[in-house]
């Protein structure tokens, strides 16, 4: 599971939260269409993850084994290549694979079989943002708060004699 926490900004010191978006993912396989890769955006402070959900086989598929692989960089930077799902239409036509998350790039291949073959979950995107980010509107707030509360003037004092 993919694991975001608070962090310190060495350059500047500010404190800096991850911001984790998610958004739907869904790939078909076939032998037409043998494999996807996921990238993501190019943008540096961003990090894309992809989290796999389900692999199920589509409508029309025959009777035969549908061997679906991903390969991914493991810890060491190295590409690895696993398969993860042998389906088949008569006795296992879906997988569910619960939160299986890699981060970008992941390519998945139809390694056998002629599908279609639909994998399915979540594209994550998680940037950091930095506190002083988050508090520029508070901030904002206080200071047009301020502008106003010394914007009114003190009633004058009416002098008895």
């Amino acid at each position: 599971m993919l694991a975001l926490h608070d962090d310190e900004s060495s350059e500047e010191g500010v404190a800096a939260q991850s911001k984790l978006e998610s958004f739907l993912f869904s790939c078909e396989l076939s032998s037409k269409v043998p494999f996807f890769t996921f990238q993501g955006d190019e943008e540096e402070e961003l990090e894309h993850f992809l989290e796999l959900r389900t692999v199920c086989l589509g409508e029309g598929a025959k009777e035969e084994n549908n061997v679906v692989e991903v390969t991914a960089m493991n810890h060491q930077g190295k590409t690895v290549s696993v398969p993860i799902a042998n389906l088949h239409i008569s006795c296992l036509p879906m997988v569910s694979l619960g939160e299986f998350e890699l981060k970008a790039p992941v390519t998945i291949r139809l390694k056998a079989g002629s599908g279609p073959v639909t994998v399915s979950g979540l594209h994550l995107v998680a940037s950091e943002v930095e506190d002083s980010d988050l508090s520029d509107d508070d901030e904002e707030e206080e200071e047009e708060e301020d502008e106003d509360i010394s914007a009114i003037k003190p009633a004058k004092k009416k002098q008895t004699q």
